[in-house]
């Protein structure tokens, strides 16, 4: 094979005392570069994923108002698309879940990629998808023969999706391998909470760019077309300011013994991590890389050898239960939080009730710029009260409490939360303040719950050789149910939003039984997870 060592004995130590370095590290500058880098990428996903839903109001009132329905209405009349347009509650659940669409393909695709070409080559190259879509989607527009900007958005998420599908499986296992062990759950919990501040800051870019152009928004509704156009642009800038970094960060040194073979590089890039760590700057880039080559022979990555690994039931049992847990998370997640808009309206949170008008469903006529702006103010108050506390908490408290505990107590009150709601929909909907108090406290749960945990352990279980893999089948299913909770479900929640929250509630509690198939990462090391302590063949 030409390998430059023999020596197995040799080599499998150098690897081990490689990998104790990593393990044992002080939490340092470059884990904190580390952060930031993969987390300001997630900031940029939420931002981009969250941000159509209150966007595509907006786009309805401007493109399909009142002169596109039957009927001779105001043009201060709020547009009940969904209701009125044919087949809308379907055409806008596939504009909701095109995004999703792409991320199935991008978590699936990058998650394969990322094993066989290494986390390097990959990291970076997502980033740069996103951007080109997330200005595509800013200058969307109808076509005056062909398709119509539903379509035409559509097109452009779907792409984006793909780009920040991508990122889910980069950023988790790059975070992971870096990492030590004491704080490597609090790492990933890190990065994946800025999902949380990236929701957030997408509430306040509609708040204040609805605040600079009431005046005129309430001459002309029309100036919302420049609304939403500005807050899904402003989706390109964290993505821009991290491309460098990411294009920049060295190849993680698991993957370098692990699946290229090279242990003196992996060696020296260890102890290049471990000066860096000491270096008080964020920004200090790796400078001068080598190109690792194969020196040892190592267990492969092919996909005989992922049947072969997985064929066993203690590994398969594992990715049943990562991709399921996130499977059932994310029909809930998704469903609820992408039609955050339209459960504010079902409770009048955002207007008037509606009323029928020649058999038309409609909004009596409201301060247009208003309405949108509470719709603004609504998902922001639950974003800052139960979203973005539910992130941090868990930062704060999943290696005191460990992942397993934090998503069984997710599921649980999750559960509970969405049961009351079913129950007493019919009382509830009415009463503004504890409806709110119930659905902000099930979102702060979802975050200081499943939704992070599900991130997390897929990212410290596989084998270095897999691991981006299977946590891009992981992340895949869940937006499989993502999917499903948005197009299949989401159609009819306003029709029977009972049923609804009744059948999330159903499939959370499933989540919380498949928790017990995955493993208690909290305090081990990667090797020992995933059962290959060596993979040095000679």
């Amino acid at each position: 094979m030409g390998y430059g060592y023999t020596d197995r004995g040799t080599e499998s130590a150098k690897r081990a005392q490689a990998f104790a370095h990593l393990d044992e590290a002080r939490l340092g500058w470059f884990h904190l570069r580390a952060v930031i880098v993969s987390g300001v990428g997630f900031f940029a996903d939420a931002y981009d994923i969250f941000v159509i839903g209150q966007a595509i109001p907006m786009v309805y009132q401007i493109y399909y108002g009142p002169q596109y329905i039957s009927g001779s209405y105001p043009a201060n009349i709020p547009v009940n698309f969904n209701d009125n347009y044919p087949s809308g509650a379907h055409m806008d659940a596939w504009l909701k879940a095109s995004t999703n669409w792409g991320n199935f393909f991008g978590q699936i695709g990058f998650g394969i990629l990322g094993d066989q070409l290494g986390r390097k080559k990959m990291y970076g190259v997502e980033l740069i998808v996103m951007i080109v879509c997330t200005i595509g989607s800013a200058m969307a527009g109808p076509m005056v023969h062909g398709f119509n900007i539903l379509v035409i958005l559509s097109i452009w998420r779907f792409f984006l999706g793909v780009g920040i599908g991508g990122d889910y499986p980069m950023s988790a296992v790059i975070t992971s391998e870096f990492a030590n062990v004491r704080y490597r759950g609090m790492m990933l919990s890190a990065v994946f909470a800025m999902q949380g501040i990236g929701i957030m800051v997408g509430g306040l870019v509609y708040m204040a760019t609805l605040a600079a152009f009431k005046s005129q928004i309430q001459t002309d509704y029309t100036t919302l077309d420049i609304v939403w156009r500005i807050a899904l642009g402003f989706g390109a800038v964290p993505a821009l300011g991290a491309v460098y970094f990411r294009m920049t960060i060295p190849e993680t040194p698991r993957f370098t013994v692990d699946v290229i073979g090279d242990t003196h590089k992996a060696d020296s890039d260890v102890a290049r991590v471990l000066a860096l760590n000491n270096v008080a700057s964020v920004s200090s880039s790796w400078e001068g890389e080598d190109i690792a080559t194969a020196k040892v022979a190592v267990k492969s990555n092919t996909f005989a050898d992922f049947r072969a690994y997985f064929g066993q039931w203690r590994h398969m049992k594992t990715l049943i239960g990562t991709s399921y847990t996130w499977f059932a998370l994310d029909v809930a997640w998704y469903g609820l939080a992408l039609n955050q808009s339209t459960v504010l309206s079902l409770i009048n949170f955002n207007g008037p009730a509606k009323v029928k008008v020649n058999g038309t469903s409609i909004t009596p006529p409201a301060d247009i710029a208003e309405l949108f702006y509470q719709n603004a103010l609504g998902n922001l108050i639950i974003a800052f009260c139960g979203t973005v506390p539910g992130y941090w908490f868990c930062v704060a408290f999943v290696e005191k409490l460990g992942r397993k505990p934090i998503q069984y107590c997710g599921f649980l009150v999750i559960t509970i939360c969405l049961t009351v709601l079913a129950v007493m929909w019919d009382t509830i909907k009415t009463q503004q303040i504890p409806f709110l108090v119930v659905f902000t406290i099930a979102q702060f749960f979802f975050q200081f719950g499943p939704n992070t945990t599900t991130f997390v352990i897929p990212g410290e279980v596989f084998p270095t050789r897999f691991r981006s893999t299977g946590h891009g089948i992981s992340a895949g299913c869940g937006k499989l149910g993502a999917i499903i909770g948005i197009q299949v479900v989401g159609p009819y929640f306003i029709p029977n939003a009972q049923i609804v929250l009744a059948t999330f509630a159903v499939i959370m509690a499933t989540g919380g039984i498949a928790t017990a198939l995955v493993p208690e990462t909290a305090g081990k090391t990667l090797e020992e997870l995933s059962g290959e302590e060596d993979v040095i063949l000679s």
